[in-house]
């Protein structure tokens, strides 16, 4: 870990100067210069003062940073699965979703596709229809819904989707179930 350019970060964000920080920790500016260059080292009570200056404890110092979270996916992350007996593709357009509490996938039907019957669990479904028509079943219920149109349920019945002229959809699933 490179301290010195962690404590300037951590200064920097305070608003604080060299010399500001060191007034209020009872060193001289040019210590707190060679620390963020790394030309110096501190004992543990310096740094222990530095910090709490800087609003913080050594252990939060320390604690390894939070691995860079991904935001943004693109069809380069994407998996995908075709499924030809059933005429679908699955694409999981957030990759390792399953450990999410939502599970977005994004679902192209062909002429006459399906997606296989799911038997009832806990947890909601919801949809948005991009492209064509597709039916919704459940249970004995079934549910029309076209391009704009969205769906909305609780999964306490067996379901599925399918349609007859191919269609596109985002499906969510909560707890992940795809």
């Amino acid at each position: 870990m490179d301290i010195g350019s962690k404590i300037k970060e951590l200064r920097t964000l305070n608003g604080l100067t060299q010399e500001e920080l060191a007034d209020r920790s009872e060193l001289s500016k040019g210590f707190i210069s060679q620390l963020e260059r790394d030309l110096t080292s501190p004992s543990i009570s310096t740094l222990e003062d530095i910090l709490q200056c800087l609003g913080t404890t050594v252990s939060e110092f320390f604690l390894e940073e939070k691995e860079h979270e991904q935001i943004v996916f693109t069809d380069q992350d994407y998996f995908e699965k075709v499924d030809a007996e059933s005429q679908n593709t699955i694409e999981w357009i957030i990759p390792n979703a399953q450990k999410n509490m939502m599970e977005p996938i994004r679902l192209k039907l062909e002429a006459g596709g399906r997606t296989y019957p799911d038997n009832p669990h806990e947890g909601e479904e919801f949809g948005y229809v991009l492209k064509g028509k597709i039916t919704i079943v459940l249970g004995k219920e079934k549910y029309q819904a076209k391009a704009g149109d969205s769906f909305y349920y609780t999964p306490d019945k067996s379901h599925y989707i399918f349609s007859k002229t191919g269609a596109e959809i985002i499906w969510v699933s909560t707890p992940p179930s795809f």
